[in-house]
């Protein structure tokens, strides 16, 4: 495998044609779009995702499996926990192998302090439910047969679980679309179509869809485009490298993270290896303009990143990326079907030797596959849920700051609820997109 599985190689599978109406219109074709759609067909809607390029062959499927309670923010976690829920019954529904199992996913501790750490988010979310608990350094040792660390201890969450994403978010888009979704890959929004001044569909390559509703879902896109209609996100995207071994001996089934290595296994019997830890930024206008918001962040991780002057051309940050078009006008999104990054080698080849250091019975650990992926961040680490007070019938549900494969069931409901205007369930307060223009202090979501 040399090419990464989504992409424009691939042929269309959802190729229209573009009806006239819908009662939803969702521009992005990623893991929350498809799982808003696929609730909102549920309750008898007739919902539209427009996708640029394919389904989920970018963030939504270049993350690392993971479908993670442990961790999260103390406001994501009610809606994760209906995440994990949702997983197991989508895994029963779909007919498809979602590649979805219960595996247990762990953080390594190699300090007191770090351990410290862990301890606190527990007391934080004290009283949630979740079956996250602390492991002494005997018990890290058991679940890491053969790992050459002595670890300090962990933190661990039995009911956790990975999926396989390049698997699984085409499978659920199929499955939307049985339920009475309908999907246009190949066919990008250029700008919400408003009239009186209230949502009234959106314009796309391909003419016009009228639609009272409208969920921006776009991932590192959303904040080019929200921008033609007065909307500003401090949104950036930043560059994260992953690399997928050949078949290996099993060390460890579940997933786990520590110091500078992520592991996880896969269904085709190699693992998949990150750094969580280290990210690249392309320097762009956004960038600059965003940087008050993101010093929280800066400071408590001043050296978690790496920074370079120019992007590649075409990327949503990019110098040269047009800020300002007409409806009638070839879009950034267009000119990017697929925002595929050139993984960093360097890191890749690193990983590989670390995963070998660490199970030294594996012997040397070769890459079959390298991708890099480019996450939609905000300042505080948590996303934007809400709906936009400034154009009535537009909703916002992006920047999930990595998080958004496994807790993507979970605001896709949330989506259709607040769409329809059910009851959504869960306090959606910490999410809300005035946070960053009404005076609110930046509060960064867990460091752990």
């Amino acid at each position: 495998m040399t090419v990464f599985p989504l992409g424009l190689h691939r042929p269309v599978e959802h190729a229209g044609p573009l009806p006239d109406t819908a009662d939803v219109v969702i521009i992005g074709g990623g893991v929350i779009g498809v799982m808003t759609a696929y609730y909102l067909a549920e309750q008898g809607l007739r919902p539209v995702v427009l996708e640029k390029g394919r389904v989920a062959a970018e963030q939504s499927s270049r993350n690392w499996g993971w479908v993670r309670q442990q961790g999260r923010d103390p406001a994501e976690l009610p809606i994760m926990m209906e995440a994990n829920r949702l997983w197991t019954e989508l895994a029963a529904e779909v007919g498809e192998d979602l590649g979805l199992k219960q595996c247990g996913l762990t953080y390594l501790a190699r300090s007191e302090a770090e351990m410290e750490g862990f301890q606190g988010w527990l007391d934080e979310v004290s009283g949630s439910g979740v079956d996250s608990r602390l492991l002494s350094a005997r018990e890290t040792a058991e679940l890491l047969p053969g790992g050459r660390t002595a670890w300090a201890g962990a933190l661990h969450t039995p009911s956790d679980m990975k999926a396989e994403p390049w698997i699984a978010v085409p499978a659920l888009a199929r499955a939307a679309v049985r339920k009475g979704a309908v999907i246009v890959e190949n066919c990008a929004a250029r700008l919400v179509d408003v009239e009186g001044g209230r949502v009234a569909g959106v314009v796309t390559e391909q003419g016009r869809i009228r639609a009272p509703e409208v969920v921006v879902a776009g991932g590192a896109w959303s904040s080019l485009l929200l921008r033609q209609h007065g909307i500003r996100i401090p949104q950036l995207s930043v560059k994260a490298t992953v690399v997928a071994t050949k078949a290996l001996p099993d060390v460890h089934g579940g997933g786990a993270t520590g110091q500078s290595l992520a592991f996880r296994r896969r269904d085709d019997g190699g693992y998949t290896l990150a750094n969580g830890g280290f990210h690249e930024i392309f320097l762009g206008w956004d960038a600059f303009r965003h940087v008050p918001k993101y010093i929280p962040q800066l400071r408590r991780d001043p050296w978690g990143r790496v920074y370079h002057p120019l992007a590649p051309r075409g990327y949503p940050d990019g110098w040269s990326t047009p800020r300002v078009w007409r409806d009638v006008d070839e879009t950034p999104f267009e000119r990017m079907r697929v925002l595929n990054p050139t993984p960093h080698r360097k890191v890749v080849a690193r990983l590989l030797r670390e995963f070998g250091k660490e199970f030294p019975a594996l012997g040397r650990v070769e890459g079959a596959l390298a991708w890099a992926g480019m996450i939609d961040s905000m300042p505080d680490i948590v996303p934007v849920v809400d709906r936009a007070s400034s154009l009535p019938g537009l909703s916002i549900c992006t920047g999930m700051c990595g998080h958004g494969f496994g807790i993507g069931p979970g605001f896709g409901r949330v989506m259709a609820s607040l769409i329809t205007g059910e009851a959504v369930g869960h306090d959606l307060s910490r999410f809300r997109l005035s946070r960053f223009s009404d005076g609110s202090p930046i509060t960064l979501g867990p460091d752990i």
